[in-house]
Formats: C-alpha cells, structure tokens, sequence
C-alpha cells in the first residue's frame, strides 16, 4: 500500500471518530440536562438568565432562544415576607345605649270627648229617687254612692249607663257618685213626701251576709208579716197603707263591694196600729266564720233627722257554719198609730 493510500485512509477514519464522538456528546447533554435543570435552584436560574442575557448584550449578539425560554417567578424581599406581630391590647366597641331602631315606643291613646260623668235625680213614689248615671268612658267601672250617710257599690254599664232607685233619707236628698279613678258627679232632688214613711237602714262591706228582718205587728217569721232578704216586697206594697218593703243595694260582683238594705214604712197612710219589730241578723257561712266585721245602721227620726249606730261583730268559728246570730235591741222599734 502506497503512502499516500494510508493518508487517505487515516482521513477517513478521522472524520468518522470525530463523527461518533460528536453524536454521543450531543446525546450526553439531551439527556443530563433536565435533570441537572430541575436542580437549580429558582434563584440561581433567575441570576444564570440574567448573565447570559447581560453577556449577550455587551457581545451584540441576539439570543431568541434564551428570550423564549420561561420567565422565573420574582422573589419578594426578605423584609416583605415578615410577619407583623398582632396589637396585644383587645379592641374595644362599644355598643349603642340608644333604644334599637326597630323598638318603637307604644302609641299613646286617643282622649275621648264628652267623657264627663253626669248624674240626675228625680223623685219618684214612696219617697224613692230614679238615678241616671252617664259615663260613656267608665263602661263596667266600679262606682259608689253616697247619700246622707248611706253608702253602696255599683258598677257600670256597658253602655256607659246606670240606673237604680234608692229610699231617700232626708227630703233634700243630695247624691254623690264616685269612681276608682277619681272622678264623680252630683246631683240632688226634693222629697217632699218622706214625712209619710218610716225608714231604717243597716249596710256593710263585703261577705258579712247581715239580713235585716221587720215583723210586722207581731207576724211570725215565715208569714206573710215578715218582710226581709226572702220576702221583700216592692214598692206596691205601701199603696193603702197595707205595709212596709225592703230595699237592697248594692252589687256583690264589685270587689269588697259596699252592701245595704233599706226597709220602709207608710207609717203616715198605716190602717193598722201595733209595732213593727225590727232585727238584724247573720248567718254563720265559710266564707265569714271566724271573722269580724263592722256594720252600721241609719234610722230616720220623726223629726227628720238621722241616727247613726255603729257595731262590730265577731262570727264563731267554722264549726258553727249554717247557724243563725239575732241581734236584738239594735235597732228601735217602729211604733204605728192607725191612720
């Protein structure tokens, strides 16, 4: 083989060693590269690209494949990333001590007019008084009435009216009415013809269950001489001077309610003579055994003028209950002349 045959040949083989030695330096570097990527750390990429980008612009040089390459996320700086201790004093709020908003204050009512009680009397047979009570703002108050003395609890319609009749006491009789709230009215009448009549009256306070009985000339208790609670008559019964009724006053369903009973006499028109015996009594119930109550009584003189008797009574225990007490030589006597 000639010399220059053997420099052809180490040409050859040459160009293919550095051929091969080419291939596997590009594949070393296909291979190792992400790897060795995915352990630099952010930062020091972020400072590697901008080396390379620094380097090329003072060589001139364009580098589009460094440019595409991803952008690093920035990295805040250190005093950025601190964290603020939170005040230690609590705050504070304070709260409204104003009503809420959605509290509204209650409506104030509406005053009625022509709320004015008003009261009239007018004289009627056997020495009675009608009265008419008006109070359009006071429909089932409790009301009392007064006159010369006698007194008794009633309550109102619900229509604002009152009505009842009441034994006058004295021949100018003057009437007071009086309500929880204060208010009242007044009124008065003449009773000429109360000269004719005798009239005695006992009232109390609430659940004392006193009675008052007249017998008259002599009559027995259950005849028909006996006028009380039981057999009261009415007004009717003094027409011709026959005898005596018995009024009662007063509403029990009022709270301590004023009570009273009135009996009457046509002494001046009587067609008989003899005496009316006149006594109080009080059954022993469950509701006032054991007790005491006060009572009073009202007689009305010859001469017109009034006496007032004032008692207390104690009622026996509850083992007496349905019994009877007679209180006698309470009351005076009537003593009736034949007319």
């Amino acid at each position: 083989m000639s010399d220059k045959n053997i420099n052809v040949y180490r040409r050859y083989a040459l160009a293919g060693a550095t051929f091969s030695m080419a291939i596997s330096i590009g594949f070393l570097m296909q291979t190792s590269e992400p790897s060795y990527a995915a352990q630099i750390p952010p930062k020091a990429k972020a400072s590697a690209a901008i080396s390379n980008v620094t380097q090329a612009r003072l060589e001139g040089e364009a580098r589009p494949a460094e440019a595409d390459a991803p952008s690093a996320i920035p990295v805040p700086p250190q005093e950025a990333v601190a964290h603020e201790a939170l005040p230690t004093q609590p705050v504070i709020l304070l709260v409204s001590r104003d009503m809420p908003v959605g509290a509204m204050p209650q409506e104030e009512s509406t005053p009625l007019l022509n709320c004015k009680a008003s009261l009239t009397a007018e004289p009627g047979a056997a020495a009675m008084v009608n009265l008419m009570l008006s109070a359009p703002c006071l429909s089932g108050d409790r009301v009392t009435i007064h006159h010369s003395g006698l007194k008794f609890t009633e309550i109102v319609g619900n229509e604002g009216t009152l009505e009842v009749t009441v034994p006058a006491l004295t021949e100018k009789a003057v009437f007071v009415v009086a309500f929880t709230n204060g208010d009242g009215a007044v009124a008065q009448t003449n009773v000429d013809s109360l000269t004719f009549y005798d009239r005695v009256a006992v009232q109390w306070k609430g659940q004392s269950s006193i009675e008052l009985h007249a017998r008259e000339f002599g009559a027995d208790y259950g005849s028909d001489g006996h006028v009380w609670r039981g057999g009261p008559r009415d007004v009717s019964a003094v027409a011709g001077g026959a005898g005596g009724y018995l009024t009662q006053l007063g509403n029990s369903d009022a709270s301590e309610a004023l009570m009273a009973e009135v009996y009457t006499f046509p002494s001046g028109t009587a067609q008989s003579e003899g005496q009316v015996l006149l006594s109080l009594e009080a059954e022993v119930t469950e509701l006032n055994c054991n007790t005491a109550f006060n009572a009073q009584t009202i007689e009305v003189q010859p001469d017109g003028e009034l006496r007032v008797h004032e008692m207390e009574m104690n009622i026996p225990d509850c083992e007496a209950t349905g019994e009877f007490l007679v209180l006698k030589n309470l009351l005076e006597d009537l003593t009736v002349a034949s007319n």
